[in-house]
Order: structure tokens, then sequence, then C-alpha cells
């Protein structure tokens, strides 16, 4: 079923185009993130589909029977309700029908309805009725959903009922915004950037949750493994038009690197053959006996339509990061460090030591408020240590990336910012500097305090760059970055000859990136060495060995056959899981083939339709077996995808 279809759509802001012939389709179930360069039109792209803004152009068809939920980048909520009343807010006619149930369930009982067989029965009437629709509209489970949903996004130690949503921090609001919207479940969730605000445990509970979502999604969002765990199509933006890519979000950069080349070599091939034609007209067309000839290749030139030489990669970022110096090879020391602010009792994490040596790439990760941002300023000497102490090694020159550009507020120009900083360049090098960071021309000019997240990003990570630092604290260096720019991030940290110390929630680029996981708990610091994957495989065995501890436990006799069963059922249970599992990973290898089939049945029913094709009985017969096969394939997948998703449920 076609929930959302998008013709010819255009945008523009007085000049400037954003956005033209834009087309998208959408089916129910569908995944679709849309992909591009900031500045693209993403977001605009999203506001009209969601109705937030009008179209210039075209056609945006969706059914008047299909629900759309939108949740903006900055969506904030403004409320004096608790946080429960908030989450309940979008059900007032549900809970007015649980009242007048209630109130009819008092009634039944009463003397007076009892013995009145005619009032009874009328009562009855429609309390069966109110209690279908109730339960039709998931009246029932509503409680156990918002629970579910408050806990999955971390709100767990907040008391619901008390705690006013004004009182919460922006962050925390905007995780609000996101539960009410997955409460109401529309046909159609479509979420801008979901991601920002969430530490690594709500990205994982939000990836299990829209993998299960009953609806269709359509999605912008700079975080790739979050896109290759939930899409199933991606929409590239680019140059103002659009490109559909089956698969996720890796599957779309090998196709689009294949489509380029494929594209390229077609271009070469066809202006070989015109530059051909070209020649002979030239040399022939004056020849008595060869003009008819030339003339002849001069109206076959003229009448093909010939390729525009492909589009290449649009301009991005282009940087690495210098050393002047190599540094020690102990870098960092810490030993029993705490954390305490003045009006806290308790330190953020007990005492905790750690050591990182030259060369190392670590992760530092742990949940929001447990301190990670804090003891980065710690080590750079913004805050001493409530106690214990930390040493940093010989020839050390730290450089600082900072989350929220704090330093970055002022009412110079980007070049005078830049260049204050570093006087010794000439206004040339300062230039080519920045235009490597796509400050070119007037943008140069801009007052930094008016930048965009974006741009303030790139211009800390120019400032960074010319420091020459050997070892570099990043706090959350991938926010505001697109993901052009965070892959030359990635190449330009992956050769660094220096030492990382990073905080970050993206886990992409922390499997990139890091050797090394440092993870910080209010219980206490771990270390982990290896990358994101590893660490994520460490603390699942972690918790296996945990419940099989448990089940180990010494017992009675009576208590050790229980014991037994209870491991047995342990046993079954994980092995439940990876079947579990691996039918998932199969049902969406099974959705991307049935993907790919309807793409290749849409290309032999339009051969069908082609002169070449029907004029042909040979050609259309062999077209109408390919035909055949197609959608007998088609029908075996989703015969396939039907007793996976029977055994799943």
């Amino acid at each position: 079923m076609i929930i959302l279809q998008a013709n010819q759509l255009s945008k523009a802001y007085g000049a400037e185009t954003i956005l033209s012939s834009i087309k998208m389709e959408i089916k129910h179930r569908d995944r679709v993130a849309v992909v591009g360069r900031n500045g693209a039109g993403k977001s605009t792209l999203l506001k009209m589909i969601a109705g937030e803004l009008p179209h210039d152009g075209g056609e945006l068809i969706i059914p008047n029977a299909v629900s759309v939920g939108y949740l903006p980048q900055q969506a904030v909520l403004s409320s004096d309700k608790s946080i429960w009343d908030e989450m309940l807010d979008e059900f007032s006619d549900l809970l007015a029908i649980e009242q007048r149930i209630r109130l009819l369930e008092t009634k039944m009982g009463s003397e007076e309805t009892l013995s009145n067989e005619a009032s009874y029965n009328k009562i009855m009437k429609e309390y069966d009725t109110l209690r279908a629709d109730f339960e039709a509209r998931n009246g029932y489970q509503l409680e156990a959903d918002i629970r579910g949903i408050l806990s999955g996004l971390q709100f767990n130690g907040f008391d619901y009922y008390h705690t006013t949503v004004s009182s919460l921090s922006g962050g925390q609001k905007t995780r609000l915004a996101l539960g009410k919207l997955l409460l109401t479940k529309p046909d159609l969730l479509i979420l801008d950037e979901p991601t920002n605000h969430l530490d690594i445990d709500t990205l994982t509970w939000l990836e299990g949750y829209l993998q299960g979502y009953p609806g269709a999604l359509l999605l912008v969002s700079h975080d790739r493994y979050f896109l290759d765990k939930i899409v199933n199509q991606v929409y590239e933006i680019s140059r103002t038009h659009s490109q559909r890519f089956s698969g996720n979000y890796s599957y779309y950069q090998e196709q689009k690197a294949l489509q380029y080349e494929r594209d390229l070599k077609e271009f070469e091939k066809q202006q070989s053959e015109k530059h051909k034609l070209e020649d002979f007209v030239q040399r022939n067309i004056a020849r008595a006996s060869t003009t008819k000839r030339a003339q002849s290749r001069q109206k076959q030139l003229e009448r093909r339509d010939w390729m525009d030489r492909p589009d290449g990669l649009e301009k991005s970022v282009a940087f690495t990061f210098p050393t002047d110096q190599v540094s020690g090879h102990d870098v960092l020391r810490v030993r029993d460090v705490t954390l305490q602010y003045d009006d806290q009792k308790e330190p953020l994490f007990p005492s905790s030591s750690f050591h990182i040596d030259r060369g190392e790439r670590t992760a530092l990760v742990g949940p929001n408020g447990v301190g990670k941002t804090t003891l980065l300023h710690m080590l750079r000497g913004q805050m001493p240590p409530s106690t214990g102490s930390f040493q940093l090694g010989s020839n050390i020159t730290l450089g600082f990336y900072d989350q929220e550009q704090a330093q970055l507020r002022s009412t110079k120009t980007v070049l005078q910012e830049l260049w204050d900083r570093y006087p010794s360049f000439d206004e040339k090098d300062i230039r080519t500097v920045l235009g490597n960071f796509l400050f070119s021309g007037d943008d140069c000019l801009k007052i930094v305090n008016t930048l965009s997240g974006g741009e303030k990003a790139r211009l800390a990570l120019a400032i960074l760059m010319l420091k020459k630092a050997n070892v570099l604290l990043l706090d959350e260096p991938t926010n505001h970055l697109d993901i052009d720019a965070k892959e030359v991030l990635e190449a330009a940290l992956s050769h660094f000859s220096g030492t990382i110390l990073f905080v970050s929630h993206d886990r992409y680029f922390m499997n990139q990136i890091a050797t090394k996981v440092l993870e910080l708990l209010p219980s206490g610091l771990t270390t982990y060495l290896g990358d994101y994957d590893y660490y994520l495989r460490k603390k699942e065995e972690e918790k296996e060995r945990l419940a099989l501890d448990a089940l180990e436990q010494p017992k009675t006799d009576q208590e050790d056959g229980a014991q037994n069963e209870s491991k047995e059922s342990f046993e079954q249970q994980k092995d439940a899981k990876r079947k579990k599992r691996q039918q998932e990973r199969r049902m969406a290898e099974i959705e991307e083939l049935m993907q790919q089939t309807e793409n290749e049945i849409n290309a032999l029913e339009t051969a069908l339709l082609q002169p070449e094709t029907y004029e042909d009985h040979e050609k259309a017969h062999d077209v109408q077996l390919a035909l055949q096969q197609a959608n007998q394939t088609l029908e075996d997948l989703l015969v396939e995808w039907d007793e996976c998703s029977t055994d799943n449920a």
C-alpha cells in the first residue's frame, strides 16, 4: 500500500532553488532515509511532507486516512504538566472512553440497574461497544506503552507524576517529545535527526523500537550506524535533485560508487563516438564524393541525446592534523580520580584510574551526565580533580575540541577569528586554510556568533588543525557535521601520528577510530582493549557470564533441581534468541531481495512496452519468460518472509 507519493516537488527561497524535481514513493512499513550535505534541503523536504512548509511546485499525495507524525530537529516541549500527563496529552478521547467505561461498570452493579432489565441491557450494549473500541485502540496497553517508552528514553529516575516538563533540560524535553510521538504510532513517522541528545544505551533501545515499528519511517540522520540498522531505502539529495537507492546506508554508498563508474565509462564511450563522427564530418563535408555521408553523420550528431559528464562528488572539507613534535611514550596517567561539583553530595563516579600511551586512540563512553565532558575539562586544566591526581607526559601539546564551541561566540569575522589566533600566517595562507574547510569568498567575512552549528564545527576544526597538537582531546567532534565531513575527519584522525582521547555517541565513528574504550559509569571505570564492536561483544559476554554465575550459586538439594531447570531454561532462551537473531537477519536479506526483484519486474514490464521489444516476437517472448520467473521469485520470497515472520512472532 502506497502511503506517500511526491512528484516533481520543488522549493525555492527567493532566487535560490533548494529542491527541484523531487520524486519519492513510500509504502507501508518502508524505512526510508534522506541523506545529503548540510544545506542540501533534507529538513526542508521533511517539513514539506509533514505539512509544515508549502511546496512551490509539483504534487504531494498522502491519502486522508494516513496519519503523519513529525519530530523536527529542535523539538522542545513547553508545558507545566507532569511527564505522565504530557504523555497522555494526545489521548484525551481515549481517556474519556475509559472514564465512561468505569462509570458504566459502577451503574451495572447498582440495585437500580439490576432491577430494570431494559436499562441493564442498554448499559451492557454501550459497555460492550466502548470496550471493543477501547481495546481496538490499544487502550489497555497504553499505560504499559508509556512506561516502556519512558524507560527506553532514560526517564527511569524521574517521578513521572510530579516532575514537570518545564523542569527538564533541553535534551530531556527533546527526548520526551520523541517519546510522545512514538506513543501515537502514526502511519508515517517522520524524524529529523532523532539521535541527537541520545546516549548509546538510548540509541540502542530506539533502534530496536523502530525496527519493530508497525508503520513507515522517513528520517534524516547523520548517524551511519543507526541508518545501517534501520533503513532499507535511501534517497540522496544532491544539487537540488533526488535519487533513490535500495538497501541500507552502506549499500547505498557501494551502489553510488558503482553507478558513478558505470556512468563515467558510458560518458567516455559516447564522447569517443561523438569525436569520431565530428571528425568524419569535418574531413568530408566539403568533398563532393562524400558530402552526403558527412551530412548523414551530421544529422546523427544532432539527433542523438548525448550524456552530460556525470557529476562527481560535491566539494568537501579537506584537512589533516600535522604535529610539530613527538610526545613521550607515557602520555597520560590518571590515579584514583573523582569529580564532584560543590552542590553535589556524591561524586559523579567513584575513584578511577587509567593510562594512555602514545599513539592510542581512546574512546570514553558512558551515560549522559556521568562526567565524560567534565573529565576532559579536568585533563586540560580547566578544573582540579576532587580527589586523586593525573600527570601528562613529556613534550605534550594539547589540542581540545569543544562540542559547545564555547570559544566561538565573538563578533569577529571568520577570517579575523582564525588570523588573530595564528598571527604569524599571512592572509593568503589563512584564506587557503579556510577554503579547505569550505569558507570561501564572502563566507570568510561572516560574523562568528552568527554561524550555524556546522559552520562553527568546521571553524573549530580549522583552529585545532593549525595548533599542530600531538595529543587531541575531542568532545563529540562529529556533532553538526554532515556524513561526508565525518568521513574526512575520520580519515584525518586515522592518519594522525599523535594520541587521541575522545567522547562520542557516534558508534560508526568510534569503530573507525578507537583502539581502546574506557567505559565510565556511576559504579566505576572499565577498560576494553579494542574498538566499539569489541566493547559490545565483551559487554554481552559479561551479561551472559553474570547470568550463569547467578545460576551456579551453591544451593540445597531441592534448589539444585530448580537450578538445573533454570540453567536449562536459560540455555533454551539463549538458543531461542540466537535463532530469532538469525531469522531477523534472514528477513532483512529477504526484504532486500524482494526490493531488487520488484525493481527487476518494473524494468521488465517497462521493456515489454517498448516498440523494439513487442515488435520483435523472440525478444518479447524472452522478456515475458524473464518476467514470469521474476514474479515467481518474488512469490517464493514472500512465502519465505511469511514463514520467518510467523516463526519469529
